[in-house]
């Protein structure tokens, strides 16, 4: 049954299972998460999100330590889960053929191709195992149903378990396998599809038609995320059943994210009202700005000519760092959402305010 609406202000059952003030949470950014805008969310009253991917062991556990230093109040780690059908590893010729045609991309930010390494991405269950022994208040996952012993090992911790679903199929799944909540994350939302009991171009629900019907599918909390950056948003998902909000792009706009000013200045410029899904950049759908790496390599991809993921996000992301000290905002990855021309705000107290300032 849906839960009826309740004030910004007032406990729900998604601030009592959280420990927070509000019903807002972090949007957890791969690649652009910051200690400072994760604790600035959670002193405020919301749940501050950290993205680990890309992290191994040391540095969950760094990370983790640090945003105990940063802030007393609750916050959650964000994993991916291998997908299973990952491609079986390139050899070192097919590589060098997939590097080569990003070369312009390198020699445009002074950075050399590089070898193949010998992996793409830190041991999953190694990155778990630290996730655990650092007893985040949450521990929320994308692209998939987190296995039952991960689960409850997590709850024998008193960690929260968090899934992320698009569509109603896999909040029903989520539910099934035990986690605490739902985030319900529309087609709207910037950065990766996180589907994964269908390809995510069959999964494209918009937020607004998907919060409802999964309120209505499952008896846990749910979590609203794609097109929210301000009190309408706020106002409208809560209607929709929604117990909290999941929000982003209004926070990566802020100057505690770890964006760099030029992404920032273009979260704020008229350019971030256009969008697309792409696979350039990584390999898998994800949800930005257009930019001319994009354009450019919008045809090879359609023609399989880029490396898969987690190739393909390895491979720019040597180039995309450079590009971003630089303030090449051609070469980086602008991950954003459908609402990101409703950003106005440039701290994250003020989202936050915004957000719960009510219809």
């Amino acid at each position: 049954m849906t839960p009826a609406p309740a004030a910004a202000g007032q406990p729900n059952r998604i601030t009592k299972l959280f420990g927070t003030e509000v019903p807002v949470v972090l949007g957890p950014f791969g690649g652009v998460s910051s200690v400072e805008l994760t604790a600035a969310v959670s002193d405020g009253g919301g749940l501050g999100s950290y993205g680990l991917y890309g992290y191994g062991a040391d540095a969950i556990r760094n990370t983790a330590a640090e945003l105990r230093k940063a802030t007393p109040r609750p916050f959650a780690l964000n994993l991916w889960i291998p997908t299973g059908d990952e491609p079986a590893a390139l050899t070192s010729k097919v590589f060098d053929q997939y590097a080569a045609k990003l070369r312009p991309y390198f020699d445009e930010v002074n950075v050399p191709l590089p070898d193949m390494p010998d992996r793409y991405l830190p041991d999953y269950d190694e990155q778990v195992a630290a996730t655990l022994e650092a007893a985040p208040a949450v521990v929320s996952f994308v692209f998939g149903v987190p296995a039952p012993e991960l689960v409850e090992a997590a709850h024998q911790r008193g960690i929260v378990v968090v899934g992320t679903a698009t569509t109603v199929a896999e909040a029903v799944a989520l539910e099934a396998g035990g986690v605490d909540a739902v985030v319900a994350s529309g087609m709207e939302s910037g950065g990766h599809r996180v589907s994964f009991l269908k390809p995510a171009e069959e999964s494209l629900i918009g937020t607004f038609a998907l919060v409802p019907q999964v309120a209505d599918a499952i008896s846990i909390p749910v979590i609203a995320a794609g097109a929210i950056a301000d009190r309408r948003g706020y106002a409208a998902a809560r209607a929709l059943g929604a117990d909290a909000v999941q929000v982003g792009t209004a926070f990566l706009a802020t100057r505690e994210s770890a964006a760099v000013p030029a992404y920032r200045a273009i979260l704020h410029s008229p350019a971030a009202g256009q969008t697309v899904l792409t696979r350039v950049l990584s390999g898998r759908l994800a949800r930005g700005i257009p930019n001319r790496v994009i354009a450019e390599l919008s045809e090879a991809s359609e023609a399989g000519e880029l490396a898969p993921f987690p190739a393909q996000n390895w491979l720019t992301g040597r180039f995309r760092p450079q590009a971003a000290a630089q303030g090449n905002t051609e070469l980086m990855s602008l991950w954003a959402g459908q609402a990101a021309s409703l950003v106005r705000h440039e701290s994250a107290a003020d989202v936050l305010a915004e957000l719960l300032a009510g219809p």
